[in-house]
């Protein structure tokens, strides 16, 4: 089998290669044909949006994924919670030396089939190889362009109102559980698919019957409550969740058990979490169940007039505890 070697990053005939026969062979579009230093995007007909991400996900291929979907998956995703039509990606590829060509063309084909799922290009590129040890097999850096399509939509936290309520569209924990469950130190034998996904076409139909939306995000690491952390920060209101109604797979409960961890702090890749005037969130949650990736959307809580920015969780023995931010490191490497 051929493999990566430091020559494939010289500039010369194998890089050439190697970009003609996986890169431009997979990646291929009108403007990535240019072949040029840039890429000439033509007119955007409206205020961009941009968003950079990197991805160093272990291990590469997971349960419902790997590197290179995520890449596309977790880009789109950024662009679309803020209201943003995606239109373009651009890659950076930084490969260990070593590396089977076939694996990488797999990761390739992966980024190419969700890109063209998502109708967004790849327009430019780039790729680097370094020494065996210097990193762990590929990493990949990206950066989305989009449009904001919708000019009357304001999604911002300064929105929220007391008596909001908060949404998630489904179970939570899946893909940061199911990344644990195949690191090597940990060799558990579990049946937790990553839940990772496109979100694009379930926030367009939550858009399309709302326009009370507050604010829409995708709780990637730090999961829910981190994420929850981040939207009522400054707002001078608090939210409060229930514990009884945040939906968790039987699986993935039992896995943060044994591990000590809350799910409520496990990242997830194919959810959204949204804020929404309480006139409208009963039609948003029906909407989002019409769609397999909110299939189990659900209301989990709401926002409360407490000024001190606190995201508080009703317990199901009837408790109250304050979730705080993520601190330390939960898990490394998770996306």
């Amino acid at each position: 089998m051929d493999m990566i070697t430091l020559e494939h990053g010289n500039g010369g005939r194998k890089t050439h290669e190697l970009i003609k026969d996986i890169f431009y062979k997979h990646f291929k579009n009108d403007i990535l044909s240019q072949q040029s230093d840039a890429s000439i995007l033509g007119m955007i007909d409206g205020e961009v949006a941009v968003t950079t991400d990197s991805f160093v996900v272990d291990p590469i291929f997971f349960p419902g994924g790997d590197i290179g979907k995520l890449s596309i998956c977790g880009t789109v995703n950024d662009l679309v919670v803020t209201g943003a039509k995606p239109l373009y990606i651009t890659v950076g590829f930084i490969i260990e030396e070593g590396l089977d060509i076939d694996i990488l063309e797999k990761i390739v084909i992966s980024m190419a089939e969700t890109a063209r799922q998502a109708n967004v290009k790849i327009v430019a590129g780039d790729t680097k190889v370094v020494g065996r040890g210097s990193v762990d097999k590929i990493f990949i850096n990206t950066t989305g362009i989009g449009v904001m399509d919708r000019n009357e939509l304001q999604i911002s936290n300064r929105n929220i109102e007391t008596g909001d309520k908060v949404i998630v569209s489904g179970t939570i924990g899946d893909h940061g559980m199911c990344i644990m469950s195949k690191r090597a130190e940990f060799d558990f034998e579990c049946d937790i698919k990553s839940d990772c996904n496109l979100l694009d076409k379930l926030v367009a139909d939550i858009l399309d019957v709302s326009n009370k939306v507050r604010i829409i995000r995708d709780p990637t690491r730090g999961g829910v409550a981190t994420t929850l952390n981040e939207l009522i920060e400054n707002t001078g209101k608090s939210v409060v969740i229930y514990e009884k109604n945040i939906p968790v797979k039987y699986s993935v409960r039992g896995m943060c058990k044994m591990v000590g961890l809350d799910p409520l702090y496990v990242a997830n890749e194919g959810k959204i979490i949204l804020i929404a005037s309480i006139e409208d969130a009963e039609q948003i949650v029906e909407v989002m169940k019409q769609n397999k990736l909110g299939k189990d959307a659900t209301i989990i809580g709401e926002i409360i007039s407490d000024a001190k920015n606190r995201v508080c969780l009703k317990t199901e023995s009837g408790g109250t505890r304050i979730l705080n931010m993520l601190e330390g490191e939960l898990l490394p490497r998770i996306c």
